[in-house]
């Protein structure tokens, strides 16, 4: 191969690297690295559940009594994120006992007594003066991890989706490495394989470089 037709193939093997590169940084902002949540203020850690941003709904529903925390002990979505004016409805599974809702902090939520029948309804509507998180429970098995937070509103503090606060692995934030380092170990490979083959066709000796060491 002459040295010409060696630096044209490896002018497009380049491009293609540089192409895959663009393509893996594309994949990690996919990767949910612009996605956000509601902060809870680790309220919610360590609590089963999940999470849900059900804004744009103007109904939701919890489950009550759902599994999790080592029983039927969970509210499902533990964690949401809604409009203001959204209704949102508890609704009893009739599993773990009996539960009730009440509020930590935030807006004013106390569904009475604990009660285990299933089909049990307990609705409120969050308005625009209960923007902000609150924070609820309930109360026979608060200690057990059955906890509840409404991110309401936009003006709310926010994480990295995947995140609870601090320092965290790539991993944890649902990112995957390869995203970040294809690129550049693609480009590497290529750089290297672009040196050592340049000191084959200017150094070496072969019938197939065209070059015996006389020069061009």
């Amino acid at each position: 191969m002459k040295r010409r037709e060696f630096l044209r193939m490896a002018g497009g093997t380049t491009a293609a690297a540089t192409a895959a590169a663009g393509t893996a940084a594309a994949q990690e902002g996919e990767g949910g690295g612009g996605a956000v949540q509601p902060d809870f203020g680790g309220y919610l850690d360590g609590v089963d559940g999940g999470y849900q941003d059900n804004r744009g709904q103007s109904e939701v529903t919890v489950e009550v009594g759902a599994a999790g925390n080592g029983g039927d002990l969970a509210f499902a979505p533990a964690g949401m994120w809604i409009d203001p004016g959204t209704t949102v409805t508890w609704e009893w599974t009739g599993n773990g006992g009996g539960h009730n809702v009440v509020a930590s902090e935030g807006a004013s939520l106390d569904s009475g007594s604990p009660v285990a029948e299933a089909g049990t309804t307990y609705e409120y509507t969050f308005e625009e003066g209960d923007a902000g998180i609150t924070k609820y429970h309930c109360a026979p098995h608060e200690a057990l991890g059955m906890l509840g937070a409404v991110a309401v509103g936009e003006d709310v503090p926010t994480v990295s989706a995947g995140g609870g606060g601090g320092e965290k692995e790539l991993e944890e934030l649902g990112v995957p490495i390869q995203a970040h380092w294809v690129g550049a170990a693609t480009i590497l490979g290529i750089i290297v394989t672009m040196i050592y083959s340049f000191f084959i066709l200017k150094y070496g000796e072969s019938a197939n470089t065209g070059n015996t060491g006389g020069g061009e």
